[in-house]
């Protein structure tokens, strides 16, 4: 089997050695040259993080604060490294967050997803992710173009005109959503128009379901997924099918609890959290909001980088009761004050009566009726709200990245 290069391959120490001889490089770029983490990062000495270890002590900075920190500083918060006028491209995803795209090509290295998923020099791509506002159509086109691939702009939209240019063109690949590529086979099908060209599809921003690869594959259509976001590019790639996602070789990822900074266990679901080592955008302890978790050994195929589980929910758990927002971040400091507490989670409910109830539900070393006081003392301070404690058998709690569970129906 071949690799895009022979980073994918490298003994994985290795990598670890030579991402963290970079990375205290990427913090001094950060701090000397974007405000946000000039401010951010004051107190860090870039030279002291060189491990995992250290690293899990920096701030985090999250997505989903991004619209009210560009509002503050515009149009990128202060987090980008270079003047908006040397940037090659500015976009707007949904919210809306600002988004930079550097001069570089393959600026957020989707060519390896695409290699990965058999595209290669010669091949006609057909993409279907927008290129209006939104930055996803150019992440994969210069990511096409990386591999060697010639692009149809596709865009979203108008099936029938894109199910016209398949018959035209033959393009043996697609790029897009796997919901829009069944959408173009079955109107294909509709109007009898031949679309058998295609053969292989890199396909994101939904879910694969399996029901949805195995009918493409009766179709002929070998698929694979990858996972990104506008602000740090490529995350992960598959090259097995079910088999996981591979981490890209330009970015360090954590598994955080959610709320906190502070890294899982190997297996546990947690946020996806990613340091990007993109000199023009460079994002620090990111935390996409995405839940994920390692999966243990290394691909079949032979990369070697650690593999995530894929999207797995969203981190961002914060719920109102009685009438008060409850972050998970909240219950992450009602853990930290009692060292009993191996795990929690937070369900929030309704009573016979529909009103608001919430109960901690504790895995602990050793129960008594003086440690559930005490817990629940605190959680009445911490969160302002009064709630009860509730003790559970250890490995009890579900394995899903939740630490607050909302089971209140409205119906």
């Amino acid at each position: 089997m071949d690799y895009y290069d022979d980073l994918e391959i490298r003994d994985k120490e290795e990598r670890e050695r030579a991402l963290f001889s970079v990375l205290p490089r990427q913090i001094a770029h950060a701090k000397a040259n974007a405000p946000y983490f000039t401010r951010l990062l004051k107190d860090v000495e870039p030279d002291q993080v060189r491990d995992r270890k250290a690293l899990a002590q920096l701030a985090v900075t999250r997505k989903s604060d991004l619209i009210g920190l560009q509002k503050e500083a515009p149009p990128f918060a202060g987090m980008t490294a270079v003047a908006t006028g040397a940037l090659g491209r500015v976009f707007s995803s949904p919210g809306p967050i600002y988004d930079p795209q550097g001069v570089r090509g393959d600026f957020w290295r989707m060519g390896r997803a695409l290699f990965a998923a058999g595209f290669r020099r010669g091949d006609l791509v057909h993409n279907t992710f927008s290129y209006h506002f939104t930055p996803a159509g150019m992440m994969m086109d210069l990511g096409a173009q990386a591999v060697g691939c010639a692009v149809f702009p596709a865009g979203i939209g108008q099936t029938e005109l894109q199910v016209a240019a398949i018959a035209d063109l033959k393009p043996n690949g697609y790029a897009g959503t796997p919901s829009f590529l069944k959408i173009l086979l079955e109107k294909a099908d509709e109007l009898k128009t031949n679309a058998s060209s295609l053969k292989k599809a890199l396909v994101s921003g939904e879910a694969l379901l399996p029901a949805v690869r195995s009918w493409l594959h009766s179709r002929g259509i070998e698929i694979r997924q990858c996972y990104g976001t506008a602000d740090l590019g490529l995350i992960a790639y598959e090259t097995e099918p079910m088999g996981g996602l591979i981490v890209d070789e330009g970015i360090i990822v954590e598994i955080l609890r959610p709320g906190t900074g502070d890294p899982v266990a190997e297996g546990e679901v947690g946020e996806v959290v990613v340091t990007t080592l993109c000199s023009e955008y460079p994002l620090i302890r990111f935390a996409t909001g995405d839940l994920s978790a390692i999966a243990a050994g290394i691909s079949p195929c032979g990369r070697t980088n650690i593999r995530i589980k894929g999207w797995m929910g969203r981190a961002d758990q914060t719920t109102k009761v009685k009438a008060m927002f409850v972050h998970p971040s909240q219950v992450a400091q009602v853990v930290k004050r009692h060292s009993e507490i191996l795990r929690a989670r937070l369900v929030v409910d309704h009573d016979a009566e529909k009103n608001d109830r919430m109960t901690l539900r504790c895995e602990v070393r050793s129960r008594n009726d003086l440690l559930a006081q005490a817990i629940t003392n605190t959680l009445r301070d911490v969160c302002k709200l009064r709630g009860q404690v509730e003790f559970a058998d250890a490995g009890s709690l579900p394995n899903d990245g939740k630490v607050i569970e909302d089971l209140r129906k409205y119906d």
